[in-house]
């Protein structure tokens, strides 16, 4: 408050000069939010990261079973074949862990291309039996 506010028109005045500046500071504390949050983003994909490592994503069942398998079969008994206990049991827990979210992000891609392949193969057959019928014509 700059002066005394002595009618109606200078309270209002006062007022939308009040709104302006809470409108500004609003901005100033969004602009500050947004650093921290950019500054913290190193923080957060760490901790993400330690979460994938640590618990397995549960809505791929299947894809989680058959990379469990696979990490079993491979990794457990010829990679750490000759590893010790605590590292035969550790490094497959992790790696079972992350490859059930890495799985479940990137399953949408894998079935997009294994679309597009199988329909350019059932194109491509389209495509003879076509070019056969116009050389019988």
């Amino acid at each position: 408050m700059t002066k005394g506010i002595k009618s109606y028109n200078d309270l209002l005045q006062e007022k939308l000069r009040l709104e302006s500046l809470l409108h500004a500071q609003k901005q100033v504390i969004y602009y500050d939010i947004e650093q921290i949050k950019e500054e913290l983003k190193p923080v957060r994909k760490t901790f993400e990261f330690i979460r994938k490592i640590t618990t397995k994503d549960k809505t791929s069942l299947l894809l989680t079973f058959g990379s469990d398998i696979l990490i079993n079969a491979i990794v457990k008994k010829f990679i750490l074949s000759k590893a010790n206990w605590i590292t035969r049991a550790v490094v497959p827990f992790f790696l079972k862990n992350y490859s059930s979210y890495f799985l479940s992000e990137q399953k949408d891609k894998w079935i997009e291309k294994l679309k597009t392949w199988l329909s350019s193969l059932r194109n491509g057959k389209e495509h003879v039996e076509d070019d056969s019928l116009k050389d019988d014509r």
